[in-house]
């Protein structure tokens, strides 16, 4: 799909069809006579997200005009635009409509909002559906305008950077999105190769052998009930000039196929464990971004890729496993296992230099209780880079939530066998999972993000299809490029 911008007005475009957002409880002035009749009968009510279609509107040069909900103008921000691009966009592409131009005015018109624009029309242009051979009245999209009259200047670099990031967002859905058996923790490894050489960044893959012997018990332990060997996928950003000493490094979960082990799930809805390295797959796709848009920080992403499998030399419940830190961990629960993983990786990230460590994972069914699939939870050692983190998030409209994580909590995670069990009790099982990961951080600043709840969504939105959501990867884009100092 072609994306480009515009300066032409409403009156000048004669795209097949163009978007603008109306808001409640307003007419708009440019519209208010030839549409006199739709905003009396209360057919527009500017409702967030309420599309209208209007063919042949008189006064205009394009074929159809689509008016979407903005609901309250004083509550319009870049993330809302970026879901009304998107509803807008799926909602004409079920029309066969293939030229689409989107109007941006005053005062939503800035840099933040064209990469909305553009974000929002990419990321709804996403379907699910690449494995399939039959395509039942394919519908395609083949070119957006981004329209802003007299628009300032620096607009095309903001456009470019919403399509990098929407792409890359895109990027990490469809890695998520692979069957188990198309994307083994060998091949997530090869296709983060692909992507390294496509983008210029360096690569490095740790097989088992220099895995066991730099001592990563806790990994290996997880790994060892599948026949797919594990792989340490290990990508580095280094900008060409740094701004200080900081080192960014961004660590996901990377089970590319989850069955609990021994300690095996329900048969039911168990196809989308597929999803369980949504958190790997989410920095992947971050790294993508990163390289295109070239932070002035160095960035190292870490993803532990295993299968956890209940074969015959799988983990058993009571085995107690040493990590890379040289804690011994007894493992309660074989499917508790993202956090083992993780634990080798947080250690080893921090052996590679990484000052600050932020890790996605889809980790406990615990945080989808307390949230719901709403909020993303946050769980951070510090203030000030926990904030950071959260403000990040905000500017790009993802939904963060701070999770307490308060040493009280250490009551929990006692063993009488090793250092420290792989769960706690019954309660609080989402901050248990996250202590348990700050065993592992040292003294580095961390924040660690619990996606279980966000990282797919079983029914599609309005601006986006059903699947994986490649939530977080826009806060991470954001964390790396707004840094300073």
């Amino acid at each position: 799909m072609e994306i480009r911008l515009e300066s032409r007005t409403l009156n000048e475009l004669e795209n097949e069809a163009v978007v603008a957002v109306v808001f409640e409880g307003e007419k708009d002035q440019r519209l208010e006579e030839p549409l006199a009749d739709l905003y009396a009968s209360g057919e527009i009510t500017g409702k967030s997200l309420e599309t209208t279609l209007v063919h042949r509107p008189a006064g205009l040069k394009t074929r159809r005009l689509a008016l979407i909900g903005g609901g309250q103008r004083g509550r319009f921000n870049p993330a809302e635009l970026r879901k009304c691009a998107g509803a807008a966009l799926r909602f004409l592409k079920a029309k066969s409509v293939r030229d689409i131009a989107f109007l941006l005015d005053a005062p939503f018109h800035g840099g933040e909002f064209v990469a909305a624009a553009a974000e929002g029309a990419v990321l709804g242009d996403f379907e699910p559906d690449r494995l399939k051979t039959e395509k039942k009245d394919q519908k395609r999209v083949d070119r957006v305008a981004v329209a802003v009259p007299g628009g300032e200047a620096g607009l095309e670099t903001a456009l470019e950077r919403g399509r990098i990031v929407a792409e890359s967002q895109n990027f990490t859905r469809d890695l998520a999105n692979e069957p188990g058996n198309l994307l083994t923790p060998t091949l997530l490894a090869e296709r983060a190769r692909q992507l390294a050489a496509g983008q210029g960044l360096e690569c490095e893959v740790l097989d088992r052998d220099r895995m066991r012997q730099l001592g990563m018990g806790a990994l290996l332990g997880v790994a060892q009930g599948s026949a797919e060997p594990p792989a340490l996928i290990v990508l580095r950003y280094r900008p060409e000039s740094a701004a200080g000493n900081a080192h960014l490094g961004l660590i996901g979960k990377g089970v590319t196929f989850d069955t609990g082990g021994i300690s095996i799930k329900p048969s039911e809805n168990m196809e989308k464990m597929k999803y369980d390295m949504s958190g790997g797959a989410a920095v992947l796709g971050a790294m993508r971004a990163l390289a295109q848009l070239k932070p002035s920080i160095p960035v190292t992403a870490l993803v532990p890729a295993v299968e956890n499998m209940p074969g015959s030399r799988a983990q058993r419940p009571g085995d107690i496993v040493t990590s890379l830190e040289g804690k011994t961990v007894e493992v309660l629960n074989t499917d508790a296992e993202g956090r083992l993983i993780l634990a080798d990786a947080l250690t080893y990230a921090r052996r590679l230099g990484c000052t600050h460590l932020v890790d996605a994972a889809t980790l406990t069914g615990a945080i989808v209780v307390s949230l719901g699939h709403v909020y993303v939870g946050a769980f951070g050692n510090g203030e000030e880079f926990t904030s950071r983190v959260l403000d990040a998030a905000s500017a790009e409209g993802e939904k963060f939530w701070r999770m307490p994580l308060d040493d009280d909590y250490k009551e929990y995670l006692k063993s009488a066998f090793a250092d420290l069990p792989n769960i706690g009790g019954r309660w609080g099982g989402a901050v248990t999972a996250a202590m348990f990961l700050k065993e592992f951080t040292g003294s580095a600043p961390w924040v660690h993000l619990d996606i279980a709840g966000t990282a797919w969504l079983d029914d599609g939105k309005p601006y986006l299809a059903k699947g994986p959501s490649g939530v977080p990867v826009r806060t991470l884009v954001r964390l790396a490029m707004d840094w300073r100092g």
